[in-house]
């Protein structure tokens, strides 16, 4: 299994699939952001155990918007170059509270499983 620098396993794709969009989410709701933007952000708060693949990311972020839980916006980047950028919309704010409250469920039910294994 691949390790991350902090030698610990590194998050599978599989195992996090169900929750891109609650990172996606979760970053939108205090700034707009554009693609490689968000990819570095789930990294950096992952602490690189966990690192989006662009198609994955690119996937979501257009489900994302079909749901209109996001929509895209035309900006510029700090660097001058021209982006896609991504913004929540009320809708997506609801989704995330209620994304968020069944992770909480999700995870509370996994625990009971995993508890005393580790």
């Amino acid at each position: 299994m691949p390790t991350t620098p902090k030698e610990g396993p590194m998050i599978s794709a599989d195992a996090i699939r169900g929750y891109v969009d609650i990172m996606i989410l979760s970053i939108l709701r205090t700034a707009p952001s554009y693609a490689y933007e968000l990819a570095h952000t789930i990294s950096e708060v992952s602490e690189d155990e966990y690192t989006i693949k662009q198609t994955t990311l690119y996937s979501a972020v257009k489900r994302l918007e079909a749901s209109a839980l996001v929509e895209s916006f035309q900006g510029v980047s700090p660097s001058g170059k021209p982006r896609t950028y991504y913004r929540l919309t009320p809708a997506g704010s609801s989704a995330l509270v209620e994304k968020c409250e069944e992770w909480e469920a999700t995870k509370s039910v996994v625990d009971r499983f995993v508890k005393g294994v580790l």
